[in-house]
């Protein structure tokens, strides 16, 4: 099977946010989503073709759905519109590449249910540092999406781990979207992160994707993946306010 590689993460990046998407449209170079939420990171545009992109049409698109939104464009491409707010990380692997983590002693990975909202929002306000107001509506929308698998991490009975995989079928095919793992500060340093990334890795591959995906936000996070077998791809950077 071949390894992952930048296009191939890149298109698998865009079709998982088609999925998540409530509204979706193509316009020339550029693939637009909305989840609806009033919040731009969860209403972004795909940039295959800079040159090709009008954002005069994509900015009407939004303008007309009345929320805030963001573009994400290949890393380093000449891009003269917006603010670039950072570049995202890639990464990518494929089943006979993954490397599953060891599991870890007294802590219980399963899958989550609606009843979990209120303590998977408890450890993303504080992984996240981000309100509660901002995280609920959108653990809302993945603990009701039937692409998603939200799962969360049991140590001694309390939730201290969270995060999700999303299941899409588009222009990469068949690929799972590694995202959102987030763990508790007294519960780090245990494995419990790789623990959770990898038992989401392999309810991927049991649903047939030929890739799972995802992007660390640090070099700690990189580091962690890159045990369990993905490989860093080329990235995008994120515009806002365009």
């Amino acid at each position: 099977m071949a390894e992952p590689s930048t296009t191939w993460v890149r298109k698998a990046h865009g079709d998982a946010w088609q999925t998540l998407a409530v509204t979706t449209h193509e316009l020339p170079g550029v693939r637009l989503s909305a989840t609806g939420l009033p919040h731009p990171q969860w209403n972004n545009s795909d940039v295959d073709d800079p040159a090709a992109v009008d954002v005069g049409a994509v900015r009407d698109w939004y303008d007309a759905l009345g929320v805030a939104w963001g573009m994400r464009v290949p890393e380093g491409a000449e891009w003269p519109h917006g603010r670039k707010l950072f570049t995202k990380r890639l990464m990518g692997v494929t089943p006979n590449a993954f490397v599953p983590a060891d599991d870890v002693a007294d802590v219980v990975v399963r899958a989550a249910t609606s009843g979990d909202l209120d303590d998977a929002l408890a450890v993303d306000t504080v992984a996240f540092e981000e309100s509660a107001e901002v995280e609920r509506p959108w653990l809302q929308l993945l603990l009701a999406h039937p692409a998603v698998t939200v799962a969360v991490a049991v140590l001694d009975g309390a939730v201290v781990a969270t995060g999700s995989v999303t299941l899409a079928d588009g222009r990469a095919g068949r690929a799972g979207y590694v995202a959102g793992i987030a763990v508790l500060p007294h519960a780090r340093r245990r494995g419990i992160g790789a623990a959770l990334s990898s038992w989401l890795s392999q309810q991927a591959w049991q649903s047939g994707a030929a890739l799972c995906h995802l992007h660390p936000d640090t070099d700690a996070a990189a580091a962690i993946y890159d045990r369990l077998g993905y490989v860093e791809v080329g990235g995008l950077d994120i515009y806002v306010d365009i």
